[in-house]
């Protein structure tokens, strides 16, 4: 059956847009549009969409309102399609907080470009969304924010442009020939639902735990707003990776919107390094790529975590670090928003441990 999708959004242009980047993606129609929630919610009474594709400035109300009030009576998987102004992406991330399963970066002007540039992250978000378990969604008091990286210009290349692995940024690790250390660091890899995951586990960690290197999927500008919100909550720093930043313990670095990280060794110490370069897996950033660092140039002083997301990126990353001497964690599916990458990994015979959310923080704190 086909995902049916409302389109809540006080432009008519990008009405009209999203509409026909949909239209071309099997699998997917569009049930609906509205221009503002009072109409949504009239046109729900008679339909109810499986995804709301929702903007977040609107008159009469707005969709932080309408989210909060959707969550607290029919908990739907909704996508925000916000601005990238700075006030579009902070009200993007209390979006996320309220319930919302992924955002989308639609530009301030010229939106007959969004189509071409972003209908592959559209038909990806959507259908991310669709198999979402919303019962498993942490809905947190404040702001959040995630969506997954840009795509290709149609959505019919989601499905016939090439899916490049981590080869295109750096070669294979050639097995276990890391020195242990008493320097350990952590990777983690998230997609779908990994905004409240992620917050879920950085608030428990202690300043004492080992530094993290992560790749949550979203796109540029987000994760600055993102980090910084982290870091007002969590007793360790976190913030957006910078080119030569160090691992250092009690810190947490998150991969930027639009560049991959990279794990390196410098000396007695670690930092990251990040690059430009194509979608590995179909992301950037792509946890893929983290992990295939982290196995070559940490192996065994590593641990490796891959949790909620759609898609199989960083699974086979995961069973290089595995292979590699590094202690592997997926999450478990009863707490997964999407049970899709860590399947994945768990298929590969990747993860040590297969283990829940409310586990994973107590484990790396082991890892120091």
């Amino acid at each position: 059956m086909s995902i049916k999708v409302l389109i809540v959004d006080d432009s008519a242009v990008v009405r009209q847009v999203l509409s026909q980047v949909f239209d071309k993606a099997s699998g997917i129609e569009v049930m609906d549009v509205a221009n503002d929630p009072y109409m949504a919610m009239d046109k729900m009474k008679l339909h109810w969409p499986d995804v709301i594709v929702l903007d977040v400035e609107m008159p009469r109300m707005d969709g932080i309102t309408f989210l909060k009030q959707l969550m607290a009576t029919r908990p739907t998987p909704v996508v925000i399609c916000s601005s990238l102004t700075q006030k579009g992406t902070d009200i993007s991330m209390q979006a996320l907080a309220a319930g919302a399963v992924e955002v989308i970066a639609k530009p301030a002007a010229g939106v007959k470009g969004f189509l071409e540039e972003s209908a592959n992250q559209l038909v990806m978000a959507v259908r991310g969304a669709a198999a979402a378990r919303m019962s498993r969604m942490r809905v947190m008091p404040s702001a959040s924010g995630a969506a997954p990286g840009a795509g290709s210009s149609s959505a019919a290349a989601l499905e016939t442009r090439p899916k490049l692995s981590a080869d295109a940024i750096l070669s294979a690790p050639t097995g276990s020939n890391v020195f242990t250390t008493t320097e350990r660091i952590v990777a983690i890899g998230t997609s779908t639902g990994g905004t409240q995951a992620l917050e879920a586990i950085l608030t428990e960690l202690p300043r004492t735990c080992p530094g993290l290197a992560i790749v949550q999927h979203m796109p540029e500008k987000f994760t600055r707003s993102f980090a910084d919100r982290l870091n007002s909550l969590s007793q360790i720093e976190v913030k957006e990776a910078s080119n030569g930043d160090r691992i250092l313990p009690g810190r947490a670095l998150i991969a930027p919107g639009g560049k991959h990280m990279m794990v390196k060794r410098s000396g007695a110490y670690y930092q990251v390094e990040v690059v430009d370069g194509p979608l590995v897996s179909r992301h950037k950033p792509s946890v893929d790529v983290l992990f295939r660092s982290a196995a070559k140039f940490a192996g065994r002083n590593a641990l490796g975590v891959i949790m909620t997301g759609m898609g199989d990126d960083g699974a086979k990353g995961l069973k290089e670090m595995h292979d590699c001497g590094a202690k592997t964690i997926a999450q478990d599916e009863e707490s997964c928003v999407v049970f899709g990458m860590p399947k994945e990994a768990i298929k590969l015979g990747a993860a040590d441990e297969v283990m829940s959310l409310d586990m994973i923080a107590k484990a790396i704190c082991r890892q120091g």
